[in-house]
C-alpha cells in the first residue's frame, strides 16, 4: 500500500515539473510537454486534475500545438471535472475561431461539444457556438470530426430544444448530403430523438 502511495506521488511530482514547463521559453519544450500531458489525461485524469489551473494558463500560449493539446488535455477532464474545467469555456470559444488553426479550431469544437454534453444548461449554453461552426466549418477537412463529437454531444445530457435545433441544423445534410456528412448527419438526428 505505501509502495502505491509513493509512486502516486512521484507519478503527481513528474506531472508537476511537465506542467511546469508550460509556461517556460522554448516553444518546442511547451508543445512536447503538452503532448505529454494530454496522452496522460487520456489514460489517468486524476494525475492532470490538480493542474487545471495551470493548463488553462497554458490556453494563452502562442503556438497552436500548445493550445490544442491543452484543450485535448482538459476535454478529457470534462466527464468528471466539468465544474473545475468551465474556466475554460471562454478560451474554447476562442479557440473555435482560430483562423490560423484547423486542429485548434477541432480541439476548441470538441471541447464544447463535450462540455455541453454534461447537463441540459451547459447543452444550451454551447449550442449557439457550436451552430455558428458547423456552419463556419461546413465541408472543411475537420468537419468529419466535428460530426463524430456532436453525435457524442447529443448523446450525453443535451436539452430537447438544442436536440432539436441541431437536428434541424443537420436535416438538409441528412436528406441530401453525401458520403460520411450524409450518414453522420442521419446518425445524429436519429440520436436527437
Amino acid at each position: 500500500m505505501a509502495n502505491s502511495a509513493n509512486d502516486q506521488e512521484a507519478r503527481l511530482a513528474q506531472m508537476r515539473i511537465l506542467v511546469e514547463e508550460l509556461a517556460g521559453s522554448s516553444r518546442r519544450r511547451r508543445q512536447e510537454v503538452a503532448h505529454k500531458i494530454a496522452t496522460v489525461a487520456h489514460t489517468d485524469a486524476s494525475m492532470v486534475t490538480p493542474f487545471v489551473g495551470s493548463l488553462m494558463d497554458a490556453l494563452e500560449r502562442p503556438e497552436a500545438q500548445t493550445r490544442w493539446e491543452v484543450l485535448d488535455a482538459l476535454t478529457a477532464l470534462v466527464d468528471e471535472h466539468a465544474e473545475e474545467v468551465a474556466p475554460a469555456f471562454e478560451a474554447a470559444e476562442t479557440a473555435l475561431f482560430d483562423e490560423d488553426s484547423a486542429p485548434v479550431r477541432l480541439a476548441g469544437f470538441v471541447f464544447l461539444c463535450r462540455f455541453g454534453a454534461t447537463s441540459e444548461e451547459r447543452s444550451d449554453q454551447v449550442w449557439p457556438l457550436l451552430d455558428e461552426a458547423i456552419q463556419c466549418y461546413h465541408g472543411d477537412p475537420e468537419y468529419r470530426d466535428m460530426l463524430v463529437a456532436l453525435l457524442a454531444f447529443v448523446q450525453g445530457a443535451a436539452s430537447a430544444a438544442t436536440k432539436a435545433a441541431l437536428a434541424e441544423r443537420l436535416k438538409f445534410d441528412a436528406e441530401n448530403g453525401a458520403s460520411y456528412v450524409k450518414s453522420f448527419s442521419a446518425q445524429i438526428i436519429q440520436a436527437c430523438e
